[in-house]
């Protein structure tokens, strides 16, 4: 593809614009934009909007995946709703890198909106590697470290509202108390207070005490794990809102954090770089920025583990042990290994039934889902693991029938 032209974010923008980012960590979104807002950012989460395909398709593909198609469609739905000015936002695009698309349309991303007409707004790539750099955004220790602070903060009420709130006794609590830890932390994070290790593993444990004091009815509720594709897995417009259809079919449902995929990127990374003769500082760079990631992921697991009622996510350590008898490490394309592990961590946890949820059209998630299925099945014999596509084409009743039927639904049928 010929590469775009580039519309440049500049340092004056960094005052008159709004970022624009898709919606995919919806327990993190907040907590993200207090982290860029603390640095000078003006960051916004993409509406929803309803047929995001239709604006999207007339400037791409279709047969680019579901993460592109519905992405693209949001920004131009966004611009087309009259609530944003075109001259006065810019899109910030997740780039992961690697041979995905997804992690790679960036280039189209630009083109389209060239297409559209909307050729001035400048698109920013988030990645972790310097590419695509603009003057106006640079990704700065403070701004790293209070990010970094948000996605781990965001991963530990995940984990703990999704263990408390199908059996609370009252409804309502679990979500009263994650609104009440949620903006106590966005107002610390933008402030810059609380945010040392120190200080957020007193909060921590604080979190947890929280959490464990909410009444719970102990009953048996059919268990539901959800791991896959990163976008599907976690963007509710991904998934067509997985989490709110499982809670209504009574099931307790969990899917593993981002920091574990954080620190899979990282070491992807590393070991290219090992392969193709990277420099020495830079090992040592990857080295430092992976053992900081582990030390901070293990005081939230440990947090977590002191709750008692409460059970943390895999460390990635584990999560690679785990993945080994199912696909090879050099796997890294996408999701590569970290989905087996992920079904590998869910099911010792005692989910009998797993959905591994990707996008139609994802050739990398036919390789590292699809292709591990048999597997999977040989080891865990005794759990019901699944595969669900999403697709724009496809009915969302089609959908949940078979998610129905592969975690057996009190509703199931054909």
């Amino acid at each position: 593809m010929k590469r775009a032209a580039l519309s440049e974010f500049t340092k004056a923008m960094k005052d008159s614009h709004t970022i624009l980012l898709p919606n995919m960590l919806h327990y993190h979104n907040s907590l993200l934009q207090a982290a860029f807002a603390s640095c000078g950012y003006h960051l916004e989460i993409l509406p929803e909007e309803n047929n995001l395909p239709a604006y999207s398709l007339p400037y791409i593909s279709g047969d680019y995946c579901l993460p592109a198609v519905l992405i693209l469609g949001q920004m131009l739905a966004a611009i087309q709703s009259g609530r944003f000015q075109p001259d006065r936002i810019a899109f910030m695009e997740p780039q992961a890198g690697g041979a995905c698309r997804a992690g790679n349309y960036y280039n189209t991303i630009i083109q389209s909106l060239k297409k559209a007409g909307y050729g001035q707004i400048p698109v920013i790539s988030l990645n972790a590697f310097g590419k695509e750099k603009h003057a106006g955004f640079t990704i700065t220790p403070k701004l790293l470290f209070r990010t970094i602070a948000a996605v781990c903060f965001g991963d530990l009420l995940m984990t703990l509202y999704q263990q408390v709130r199908p059996y609370e006794c009252r409804m309502g609590d679990t979500q009263a108390c994650w609104e009440r830890w949620n903006g106590k932390l966005c107002e610390d994070i933008r402030a810059g207070k609380n945010i040392s290790l120190k200080k957020r593993r007193e909060q921590y444990r604080q979190i947890v005490h929280d959490f464990a004091g909410i009444p719970v009815e102990e009953k048996k509720m059919r268990r539901v794990g959800i791991a896959g594709e990163i976008y599907i897995k976690f963007s509710p417009i991904g998934n067509e809102h997985l989490e709110r259809f499982l809670q209504k079919q009574d099931c307790a449902y969990r899917m593993g954090g981002f920091v574990n995929y954080a620190i899979y990127l990282v070491d992807s990374e590393r070991e290219e770089q090992k392969l193709c003769g990277g420099g020495r500082m830079m090992q040592k760079g990857y080295d430092a920025v992976i053992r900081y990631l582990l030390r901070i992921q293990h005081d939230v697991n440990r947090s977590i583990s002191e709750g008692n009622r409460f059970v943390p996510d895999g460390d990635f350590e584990r999560m690679r042990e785990l993945a080994e008898p199912v696909i090879n490490k050099g796997c890294r394309t996408g999701d590569g290994w970290l989905v087996a592990a992920e079904v590998a961590d869910l099911a010792e946890k005692g989910y009998e039934n797993i959905l591994i949820v990707h996008p139609f059209g994802c050739l990398v998630s036919h390789v590292c889902e699809r292709g591990i299925m048999k597997k999977l099945h040989e080891l865990y014999p005794n759990v019901n693991i699944h595969t669900v596509e999403y697709d724009y084409d496809s009915t969302r009743a089609l959908r949940e029938s078979r998610i129905l039927l592969g975690i057996g639904g009190k509703n199931a049928f054909f």
